[in-house]
């Protein structure tokens, strides 16, 4: 069952997907109505989940379960997968690529290769300064609170140029 994200309890899990490229608005409108009715009937073991999603930047699909209500299974969460290979598809978007690092700068997104980072990096186009977003993180509350966060204090931070010593 479906109910709006800001009503999912803190600790309710959640998958966070990045689109391999931003959405167009049109997108948007066709993944949110595709994932709601999704949400509608997304079951664990033949019982009802209690569900929710947001698309955040036009790049982030999050999708939650309330797993203190009905925890979600292997199937379930298979279940969700089809759903985005679906959206590669019917639209060309790849949720399911991770060759993309999103930042945020200068108040938008945007996407560098993982393989371009070490250079990046080095070249100071990015910096410790840099925002990025840690699309691992799995409860509701860790998203609302750590999700965005300076690369000098992510994952990311072992990109960042070694400082010799003076």
């Amino acid at each position: 069952m479906y109910i709006p994200f800001n009503e999912l309890a803190p600790e309710s899990r959640l998958w966070i997907y990045q689109a391999n490229r931003v959405l167009l608005s049109d997108e948007v409108e066709i993944i949110s109505t595709q994932v709601k009715v999704f949400c509608e009937k997304w079951l664990a073991h033949g019982s009802p989940l209690k569900t929710s999603f947001k698309i955040e930047h036009n790049l982030f699909l999050i999708l939650a379960v309330d797993e203190n209500v009905s925890g979600a299974s292997g199937c379930s969460i298979d279940g969700s997968v089809r759903m985005l290979k679906e959206f590669q598809t019917q639209l060309g978007i790849d949720f399911l690529d991770r060759s993309n690092v999103a930042f945020f700068i200068d108040n938008k997104i945007v996407l560098h290769k993982f393989i371009d980072l070490k250079r990046l990096f080095s070249e100071g186009i990015l910096t410790d300064k840099s925002v990025s977003f840690n699309n691992a993180l799995t409860s509701k509350q860790d998203v609302e609170t750590k999700w965005m966060a300076f690369t000098s204090e992510s994952w990311l931070s072992k990109y960042l140029p070694k400082q010799t010593p003076v």
